[in-house]
C-alpha cells in the first residue's frame, strides 16, 4: 500500500454513521450494485429510484445506525445515461444520501477525463483498493478503504475492482494500473485490523460472484482472514438469503468461518438490507422489493429532480419508428439471433460484399423488445453503447480460438448461417461450421461485428488478429433504428428465429 494511500485513510477514518451516539448495537447496511441507470421501474413494473428511496428513509427513520453503499455499475443502460452522460444518477444517489460507493466497469464507458469530471460531484466515500490511479485524471479522488463508527465499535470499508484488461476498452482506462484483487483486498483487510483496531472489515467489490475469468466474490471469501462480509456486484447474481435454491449467501473463509457474501440483482429491482450485531457479529440479511407498493409514499422532491429529464427521456420514447408483433426476450435467442444477423447485413453493405459470419456479444443487449410499436428510445435502451459495426478479415484459426472463448460464455450470437457445438464441461468445439461447412483453419473469413469485440474485449482476444476492412461512422443503436425506420429487417422482426446457434452436445 503506497503511503500516499495511508494518509488519506487516516483522514476519512472514525466518521461516525450516527452523529446522535444513541445506537441499538446492530449496524444496518442497506446496498445496490449494477443498477444500470434504471431511473424508472422497468417494463415490468420492478425497481424505480425514487421508490428505493421510501425504503431508505424508512430505515433510516427506524434504526439509528444505518450505512447506505453502491457496488458499482450505476449508470448505462437507459436513455437517462444516454442523453445525460450519468447527471441524474448522481444527482439522485447524492439525494438518497449514499455513504460509500465504489466503480463498476460501466463507470469507464466514457474515459478517464469524463469519470473525473462525474465523480468528484458525488458526496459518498469512493473506495479503490486495488487500482492505483497516480498520474491520471482520477488521481486523489479515491481512498484505499474508510473507517465508519457505530454504537462504539469501528467498521472498516475496503472496494475491491475487476480487471480492466478484456473487459473495459483500453483506452478508456489508460494509466489505471491493476493490482491483485485477493493479494490488495488481504492487505488492507490485515492492515485495518491491526492498525486501526477495527471490530470487522466489510469488502464492498465489483468483481461477480462467480465467475472463470479472475477473482470473483466466491474466490476473495475462500481465501481472506480478516474479510468478515463482502457486498458485490458486476455479475448481477441475486443472492437471496430467504430462498434456498439462489446461490448461497454463507461460504467459508480461509479459516473455515463462515463469512456472508451478498449481491442484489440489476436494475434496482431489490434493496439489499445487511442487519449486523455488533456484539456477536452475527449477520441477518434479506432483499427487499423495489415495486408499486411503495408508490403512496413517493418523495415529491426526489420527482422534481427527475421530472425536467423524464421530459425528454419520454419525447424519445414517443418517436415510433416501426412494428413487430413478436417479443424478443433481452435473454432469448430470438434476440441475439435479431441483433447477429442485422450486424451481418449491415456489414455486407459497409465493405460491399458478401460477409462469412457475424458475432454479436449477449452484454451489449440491455432490455426486452416488446411486441406491437417500436419507437427510437426503445431502441436506444436495448443497445446503448458507443459501439459501431465494423468488419475484418481474419483466419478460420483465430475465428475457431474466438468460438471456444465464447463458448466459455455459455454461447454468444452468431449469425444464421453458423452452427457450433462445443463440449457443455470442457468447453472445447465439437463442430463449427459456416453455410453447412467445417471451418477450414486456414482460410481467410470476412467476419462482422461490433468495434467493441473486434478490439478483444469481452475477453475475445482472439478478433484483434483479425485486419479491419471497413467500418461504420454511426453507433450501433442509430445504424439499428435507420433499418428497422427504412423497413429493412421487417422480416426478422415478423419471423423471429428461436434456435440455439451455440449450443452444446
Amino acid at each position: 500500500m503506497k503511503l500516499s494511500h495511508i494518509l488519506i485513510v487516516g483522514a476519512l477514518a472514525l466518521s461516525a454513521c450516527n452523529p446522535s451516539g444513541k445506537g441499538d448495537g446492530h449496524l444496518v447496511i442497506l446496498h445496490t450494485n449494477d443498477t444500470h441507470s434504471a431511473i424508472e421501474p422497468d417494463r415490468h413494473d420492478k425497481g424505480g429510484i425514487v421508490r428505493r428511496k421510501v425504503l431508505v428513509d424508512s430505515v433510516r427513520a427506524a434504526r439509528p445506525d444505518v450505512l447506505l453503499i453502491d457496488a458499482g455499475d450505476a449508470v448505462q443502460g437507459s436513455l437517462y445515461y444516454t442523453l445525460f452522460s450519468g447527471e441524474v444518477e448522481r444527482k439522485m444517489m447524492n439525494y438518497l444520501g449514499y455513504d460509500i460507493q465504489i466503480l463498476g466497469n460501466h463507470e469507464f464507458d466514457k474515459g478517464l477525463d469524463a469519470l473525473s469530471r462525474e465523480w468528484k460531484q458525488l458526496n459518498a466515500a469512493r473506495l479503490s483498493t486495488n487500482y492505483d490511479m497516480t498520474g491520471t485524471p482520477l488521481e486523489g479522488l479515491f481512498v484505499p478503504s474508510v473507517v465508519k463508527e457505530a454504537d462504539g465499535k469501528k467498521i472498516g470499508f475496503i472496494g475491491i475492482n475487476l480487471n480492466p484488461a478484456g473487459i473495459i476498452s483500453a483506452d478508456n482506462y489508460k494509466g489505471v494500473r491493476y493490482e491483485d484483487a485477493v493479494q490488495a483486498a488481504n492487505a488492507e483487510a490485515a492492515r485495518l485490523k491491526k492498525d486501526k483496531k477495527v471490530d470487522m472489515v466489510i469488502a464492498v467489490t465489483h468483481i461477480g460472484y462467480s465467475n472463470d475469468k479472475d477473482y470473483d466474490d466466491l474466490k476473495l471469501a475462500a481465501a481472506s482472514r480478516d474479510i468478515d462480509v463482502i457486498i458485490g456486484g458486476h455479475s448481477h447474481t441475486v443472492v437471496n438469503p430467504a430462498d434456498t435454491t439462489t446461490p448461497t449467501w454463507r461460504v467459508a473463509n480461509a479459516d473455515g468461518d463462515t463469512i456472508s457474501v451478498l449481491q442484489t440483482g440489476s436494475s434496482g429491482a431489490y434493496l439489499g438490507e445487511i442487519d449486523i450485531d455488533l456484539n456477536t457479529r452475527n449477520v441477518k440479511a434479506r432483499l427487499i422489493p423495489v415495486d408499486k407498493r411503495l408508490d403512496d409514499r413517493l418523495d415529491s422532491e426526489a420527482e422534481a429532480i427527475i421530472a425536467p429529464y423524464r421530459a425528454k427521456v419520454d419525447s424519445m420514447r414517443a418517436i415510433e419508428i416501426g412494428t413487430t408483433p413478436y417479443e424478443f426476450g433481452r435473454k432469448s435467442p430470438e434476440m441475439l439471433n435479431l441483433l447477429s444477423d442485422f450486424v451481418m447485413m449491415r456489414g455486407a453493405e459497409l465493405c460491399g460484399k458478401p460477409v462469412d459470419v457475424a458475432i454479436m456479444n449477449k452484454g451489449g443487449i440491455r432490455t426486452d423488445l416488446a411486441a406491437g410499436t417500436i419507437t427510437q428510445g426503445e431502441i436506444i435502451d436495448i443497445a446503448p453503447f458507443d459501439n459501431s459495426i465494423v468488419v475484418t478479415e481474419i483466419k478460420g484459426k483465430d475465428l475457431l480460438d474466438n468460438l471456444a472463448v465464447m463458448a466459455t460464455q455459455d454461447g454468444n450470437g452468431v449469425s444464421g448461417n453458423v452452427r457450433v457445438l462445443y463440449d457443455p464441461e470442457t468447453k472445447a468445439i465439437n463442430s463449427a461450421t459456416i453455410d453447412g461447412k467445417p471451418i477450414d483453419p486456414d482460410k481467410v473469413y470476412r467476419l462482422a461485428t461490433i468495434d467493441y469485440l473486434a478490439a478483444g474485449n469481452d475477453y475475445m482476444t482472439p478478433l484483434t488478429r483479425g485486419n479491419i476492412i471497413a467500418r461504420s461512422n454511426e453507433v450501433l443503436y442509430q445504424t439499428l433504428i435507420d433499418y428497422i425506420s427504412q423497413g429493412r429487417i421487417n422480416d426478422l422482426l415478423a419471423n423471429p428465429d428461436k434456435t440455439n446457434r451455440m449450443t452444446f452436445m
